[in-house]
């Protein structure tokens, strides 16, 4: 998840008031992360709610650090400096793996809360993508005589998801040393995010905005989500920023509402202040703002959880 190309959004983000820089509230309050794995091996089937599992001291908000391939091969944050990880499943780009998954999995593992995994989004469109859906009829037809129908790019989406949860069972699968249907059961029982920038390919970005490209960027994300539900994931959130977000999809007079109500992960922001406040930004679903991401005093990115902290 690259977090350092959204730096720029913060300098809009700070002419904004910074009304909730610090969450009022009086005493302790449990963190409000989604569902994510549970962290016993004996545990696959169940879902451990963070709100149970982990308090946070008063003022101080909870820390979640994610990781990917960028990483790969090198140090990742102190475990004493985040609560939790979001792990990316993929090398960059769709239907791709981060080859450092199960060791960063591992890593996240030892951390006090639970993790859970993000996907890279795009939708290059059949002329460039190496794994086009022609000939599959479900969930959506894609007919070799309309490849470049909204089916299909529904069918890229959907297949994207798949293959990336395929990942995250593998990793489940070679670090727990568990059974396929343990491990499946383990990848789905997790919070996921869907990453969706501007830096990969979108046929708005590619091809230029029309009615066409916009409906079928959105299509190919809403396949992801229907995906990810399918599968039996109970919390899919959106990881961007309003400004790409409504680059690709067109917002809300493109999407309508097949996206509200999701929750979104903002990120550029550029201080852990900045981030505080932005808990209170618009969304660019209408869903809760669950969290907020910034570039940490140790060059990791670091990412607010939203409600975690009292004044």
């Amino acid at each position: 998840m690259s977090g350092h190309q959204f730096r720029a959004e913060a300098a809009l983000r700070n002419l904004r008031a910074r009304v909730a820089a610090v969450v009022a509230l009086g005493g302790l309050i449990a963190l409000g992360l989604p569902a994510v794995p549970a962290p016993a091996a004996s545990e696959p089937a169940g879902r451990v709610s963070p709100a149970s599992a982990h308090t946070v001291d008063a003022g101080e908000p909870a820390i979640v650090r994610d990781v990917s391939f960028p990483q790969c091969g090198g140090a990742l944050p102190r475990r004493d400096n985040g609560y939790a990880a979001v792990l990316g499943t993929n090398n960059g780009i769709a239907f791709s793996r981060n080859p450092c998954l199960v060791s960063q999995l591992g890593w996240a593992k030892r951390l006090a809360g639970p993790p859970a995994f993000y996907a890279n989004t795009g939708n290059p469109g059949p002329a460039r993508a190496r794994r086009w859906p022609l000939g599959q009829s479900s969930p959506k037809v894609c007919s070799g005589s309309n490849p470049d129908s909204l089916g299909c790019a529904y069918d890229y989406g959907w297949n994207a998801a798949w293959a990336s949860y395929t990942v995250a069972v593998d990793a489940a699968q070679r670090l727990h040393r568990v059974g396929r249907e343990d491990a499946r059961a383990r990848a789905a029982n997790v919070s996921w995010w869907l990453d969706v920038e501007t830096m990969n390919s979108w046929r708005t970005i590619d091809d230029g905005v029309s009615t066409h490209t916009r409906e079928s960027d959105v299509a190919a994300i809403a396949g992801e989500v229907d995906a990810l539900r399918a599968i039996g994931v109970e919390s899919v959130g959106i990881y961007s920023t309003g400004l790409q977000w409504n680059q690709i999809t067109g917002g809300d007079r493109v999407t309508g509402d097949r996206f509200a109500g999701i929750p979104v992960w903002l990120a550029g922001y550029g201080s852990k202040a900045d981030a505080i406040g932005g808990c209170t930004d618009s969304s660019f679903t209408d869903g809760p703002v669950q969290m907020t991401q910034y570039l940490g005093s140790d060059d990791f990115d670091a990412d607010v959880v939203c409600g975690s902290a009292s004044a």
